[in-house]
């Protein structure tokens, strides 16, 4: 693992768009550098993976995964944002953690589904009750690594 630097948080907003069965995320990170994230297939309805991710990387504290590069600038080919050479360097100084976060994640996610003890299970289960409560082009912004809520909208026209 990477040594500790300093965390910047980041402000997602998940978005549930039913009637085009996806999901959609949205980050801002230093206070003004907007990265638009992966879309993603609504599938059964469950919480999209980056959200489930987000939500176990925060609360086991991993600095360095996905979120956290995502927080030092990474650029990654899946979100709708330019790849810069400062950002390709994230990835390639976090590159093994980001590969461990996903492990991680699945760890805990495979408990929490089964019901077995994970330090996951409340997070996952309220945040799986907000994502199950948002309608159709509703969202809901969170702060990494907080968690921290900060709004529920609708962004129907």
């Amino acid at each position: 693992m990477n040594p500790v630097r300093s965390v910047e948080l980041v402000k997602v907003t998940f978005t549930k768009l039913v009637e085009k069965r996806v999901t959609t995320w949205t980050a801002v990170r230093n206070k003004r550098t907007v990265v638009p994230g992966s879309t993603m297939a609504l599938g059964r309805g469950g919480m999209p993976h980056d959200l489930e991710q987000l939500i176990v990387e925060a609360v086991v504290g991993l600095e360095h995964g996905f979120w956290g590069s995502i927080a030092e600038g990474a650029t990654f080919r899946s979100i709708g944002r330019k790849r810069t050479k400062p950002g390709r360097e994230v990835v390639r100084r976090n590159r093994v953690d980001i590969e461990l976060s996903e492990h991680i994640a699945h760890y805990h996610l495979d408990r929490w589904r089964a019901g077995k003890s994970t330090p996951c299970a409340e997070a996952l289960s309220e945040f799986e009750a907000r994502w199950r409560d948002l309608g159709d082009s509703e969202s809901f912004t969170l702060v990494w690594p907080t968690l921290e809520v900060l709004d529920s909208e609708s962004t129907a026209a």
